[in-house]
């Protein structure tokens, strides 16, 4: 039987090394990497459909389920997961001293349905009661202008989402005092131009997300993987193939990272940081599947509904491939 060939766009991680160099194969497939940017990636695989598979927004694959109109069957690979208290960052001089000082505010996010973001106010409303419907969103270009939105989004009332002017940036509208914090995973770059004026809201983020693990034991999921509906209508057994071979190439990462006779990473104590981190979070931290990641599945359906995304709460077996839902074991 001849393989499939598919295109494959997805980040170089030690995570996927494995399975780009070659050390790892997906059963019956041949794939033509393509290695963008995650932002250019889900623009142009939720826009154009333009790759077989691909890294996905999760919060994005969660809203355009709910709507009926998500163009992916996920797999439970969770390629980005990232804490994201270090993800705030807000004007010095407004008197923002704390989470619960962000309501009322008006608060920068590239796109409102972006993962982090929903993350980030999830925390907001579970550990400090702040609802979305307490502050005024600001979406648009973070360093570059005229930047629109991934998909449509029709919020419901109660939720204010606006754009920001088609010349105009959130880091120049923060800097300029226009708006007064941003929720981003990238650093805006007048953090680092006027260090005096713009900070992390959580200066020491590492401490506070280790609390936060220790309060709800989930460690957020950004990026998972999709495969296009038609193409996985048509060949049912892909969904596992792709499953097992990424979970095979984060195994021999996860293998490496212990290893320190050669540091696989530019990092002098890198060993000492994966025990760290396994004390606090357990051996296997980096969980792929749908059991191992209940708790994180059912928070971010429901931060969906409260943030607007989702006029329902979305079901985990709506968001996979059903042959994933539980894996053959031996």
């Amino acid at each position: 039987m001849s393989e499939l060939e598919i295109s494959l766009a997805c980040q170089s991680s030690d995570r996927t090394r494995a399975l780009l160099d070659g050390r790892v194969v997906i059963e019956g497939v041949r794939f033509n990497w393509v290695p963008v940017d995650p932002e250019e990636i889900f623009h142009r695989a939720f826009r154009h459909q333009e790759f077989d598979v691909s890294e996905i927004s999760l919060s994005t694959h969660i809203a355009m389920t709910g709507q009926g109109e998500s163009p992916f069957v996920g797999v439970p690979v969770f390629l980005s997961r990232v804490f994201r208290h270090s993800a705030i960052y807000i004007r010095t001089d407004r008197g923002i001293t704390g989470a619960a000082d962000l309501k009322g505010r008006k608060v920068g996010v590239p796109d409102y349905q972006q993962t982090a973001g929903l993350w980030v106010r999830g925390l907001l409303l579970d550990q400090y009661g702040v609802h979305p419907g307490q502050i005024e969103w600001w979406v648009g270009g973070q360093e570059q202008a005229g930047r629109e939105p991934r998909t449509r989004l029709e919020p419901p009332e109660g939720i204010v989402i606006r754009p920001i002017a088609a010349n105009e940036t959130l880091s120049s509208l923060l800097l300029k005092g226009q708006i007064e914090a941003i929720i981003s995973p990238r650093a805006p770059s007048c953090l680092s131009s006027h260090p005096h004026l713009v900070a992390r809201l959580f200066p020491d983020y590492r401490t506070a997300e280790e609390e936060y693990f220790r309060a709800t034991r989930m460690f957020p999921l950004m990026h998972a993987l999709g495969i296009r509906k038609d193409l996985a209508a048509r060949h049912p057994w892909l969904a596992v193939s792709l499953y097992k071979a990424f979970q095979a190439s984060k195994e021999l990462c996860m293998r490496d990272l212990q290893q320190v006779n050669f540091l696989r990473s530019s990092l002098p104590w890198l060993g000492d940081d994966v025990r760290r981190v396994q004390a606090l979070m357990g051996e296997d931290y980096w969980r792929y599947g749908i059991a191992e990641n209940q708790l994180e599945l059912a928070a971010m359906t429901r931060y969906a509904v409260e943030d607007g995304l989702t006029p329902r709460l979305v079901g985990v077996d709506e968001l996979f491939a059903p042959s994933t839902l539980g894996m053959f074991k031996i």
